[in-house]
């Protein structure tokens, strides 16, 4: 037996675990139904995507991984407009909610305005700021699953 450490983005350990928490999961989720999301935002004229949302849905949630626009597109409409239509993905796939993180020098505002409740807090990270976990049911659920 050995153990490796890689700072790879990409291994062939994804596909491992990937397989492995297929097999595992199954009997207790059924058909996990992962799926990747990614919604991109183009200025006119340009090729290449200024912003957008990364995310997947897997056992009927949708995890929004990151989502990030520039600051010239921020504060117009354009970031409730990107989350609404991820949600509505989601919900298109039979997702329940959708969960995500930010920092507490980032979004938690924003999040909270789009109707996002906090469900979690992870402090001093990154050290000195908070990372809080928040979510937000599409099923018409009012509580927070334990």
């Amino acid at each position: 037996m050995r153990i490796e450490v890689s700072e790879e983005e990409k291994t062939p350990l994804e596909d491992v675990l990937y397989e492995g928490f297929v097999a595992f999961n199954g009997p207790f989720i059924g058909p996990h139904g992962y799926k990747p999301l990614r919604l991109m935002v183009f200025r006119d004229g340009e090729d290449a995507p200024a912003g957008g949302i990364h995310g997947h849905c897997y056992a009927a949630w949708l995890h929004v991984v990151m989502f990030y626009l520039p600051e010239d597109l921020r504060r117009g409409g354009l970031g409730a407009q990107l989350l609404r239509r991820a949600e509505e993905e989601a919900r298109a796939r039979g997702c329940v909610g959708v969960y995500l993180d930010t920092l507490s020098f980032q979004a938690r505002p924003f999040y909270e305005k789009q109707g996002y409740t906090l469900f979690g807090t992870l402090p001093d990270n990154p050290p000195g700021h908070s990372r809080y976990f928040m979510m937000k049911r599409l099923d018409g659920e009012t509580h927070v699953p334990a």
